[in-house]
């Protein structure tokens, strides 16, 4: 099922996305990776079976602030959303508009996978 799929990952830590770009590659998921998300959206071209991996907490914006600007707020792609300093009140906002799944870093491999099955299903 994933062999069709591709995945943006916008992390701004090299080793996260990496790791990320790496590990979903093993799967045969094609992977896009991004340092930001102005790279990102240079970068984004829609795909009916894609989703993104986007960090919350990015140099000058959130990925919630992201997901609410004007190029955001378009994108028609179901997106997980990962960070490394979470809590419920993030966890509840990050549902409430939208976001498929959120998950705390360090990320489960197994539960990431999880993830992106659900986000492609639901997408």
């Amino acid at each position: 099922m994933l062999e069709d799929v591709t995945v943006y990952v916008v992390d701004d830590d090299d080793a996260v996305r990496d790791s990320l770009k790496l590990l979903l590659e093993s799967y045969g998921i094609a992977v896009h990776a991004f340092g930001s998300t102005d790279e990102f959206l240079r970068g984004y071209r829609p795909n009916s079976h894609a989703c993104l991996v986007l960090d919350q907490h990015l140099p000058g914006t959130t990925g919630l602030d992201f997901l609410h600007s004007s190029e955001g707020a378009q994108l028609e792609l179901p997106v997980i959303l990962v960070t490394g300093r979470g809590d419920a009140t993030l966890r509840a906002r990050a549902l409430g508009v939208g976001v498929v799944a959120y998950l705390e870093k360090p990320v489960d491999d197994g539960a990431l996978i999880v993830a992106i099955e659900g986000a492609l299903a639901r997408g």
